[in-house]
């Protein structure tokens, strides 16, 4: 099979680069406003109450839990930029068909194809 762009080189490239490093940016600023959410929580009771210390602690592995998606994200968006740096955007990691340009257009840096995406949720 002979792989051509899954996108035009000349106007869609420039298109999809902003749209992924704008996403970029997004998660690296709200990866920078949950920061204080995550650190962690006094042990001073005397200034913090017990339950107020329990419902600290949930709120900081939730912004921990955040802070791991956010990371998740950002590194399929830096691999999208790869992929398209390298001019392999827009093809599944996986099979090497061509990913739906719907698909692109809900989540510009998804890596996989829709069919390989349910398979790998049936297994």
């Amino acid at each position: 099979m002979v792989k051509h762009n899954a996108i035009d080189p000349a106007g869609d490239a420039a298109k999809v680069r902003g749209e992924l490093e704008a996403l970029r940016d997004q998660v690296v600023a709200a990866t920078e406003q949950g920061a204080e959410a995550a650190k962690p929580v006094e042990l001073d009771q005397q200034r913090v109450g017990r339950l107020s210390r329990m419902d600290a602690l949930q709120g900081q592995e939730m912004a921990r839990a955040a802070e791991r998606r956010r990371d998740i994200e950002l590194r399929k968006i830096e691999a999208a930029l790869s992929r398209l740096d390298r001019g392999d955007y827009g093809w599944c990691v996986r099979c090497g068909e061509e990913i739906a340009a719907e698909r692109l257009r809900h989540d510009p840096a998804v890596p996989v194809c829709i069919d390989c995406a349910q398979g790998a949720s049936d297994a």
